[in-house]
């Protein structure tokens, strides 16, 4: 049973998040987006927006003493949504094939990625891309989840990524990780946090 104290501090906590007004910090040496993020209570996706201007085009570079404007939760989430449709829009699909080319690959050497099964080659794909990484092929969050996919280092290898690539896998690769672990389970890994 869940104490009436218990859910009125959450929804406490919640208003005073959503109520806060923006802030700014300076990037501390090992900071990640998504650290940051979490210790704020916002979306990474969000933080990124507010500050792409300063951050660049790869989200996953910051460098520490750029300064970054904390938005409030209501703005981040807002930010964060713009965000993900923007990601979605820039995955190409190539009919032909059933291929999807990840957005960070786009700016790498031409990769040609392995052929998908139909059915994770369409939009489930792209928007589990755009919600798990937002395209970026190298992103590793705060709890270890890794790639375009965010594949723990336990379900990369179960769905034959090499243990030796985990971290450092090609965007190729981790298109087949995605492929054989859609095959064996479907979109149970991703559609239920994702809502893909």
């Amino acid at each position: 049973m869940i104490h009436p104290a218990a859910v009125l501090s959450a929804v406490e906590f919640h208003r005073e998040a959503t109520a806060r007004p923006s802030a700014s910090i300076v990037v501390r040496r090992g900071d990640s987006l998504s650290e940051i993020a979490a210790r704020y209570h916002i979306e990474w996706p969000g933080l990124y927006e507010a500050n792409r201007a300063v951050i660049g085009a790869d989200p996953s570079l910051i460098t520490a003493g750029e300064r970054l404007r904390i938005p409030s939760a209501a703005d981040a989430a807002h930010l964060a949504a713009s965000y993900r449709a923007d990601a979605v829009a820039a995955v190409p699909v190539y009919p032909a094939t059933g291929t999807v080319e990840p957005v960070a690959a786009q700016s790498a050497p031409a990769q040609s990625a392995p052929a998908q099964p139909a059915a994770a080659a369409g939009s489930f794909q792209q928007c589990v891309i755009a919600r798990e990484s937002g395209g970026n092929a190298q992103v590793t969050n705060g709890s270890g989840h890794y790639g375009l996919y965010q594949f723990s280092y336990s379900a990369w290898v179960a769905a034959g990524g090499s243990p030796a690539a985990f971290g450092d896998a090609s965007a190729a690769e981790q298109n087949q990780v995605f492929a054989t672990a859609y095959a064996e389970d479907g979109s149970s890994p991703w559609a239920p946090y994702d809502g893909c």
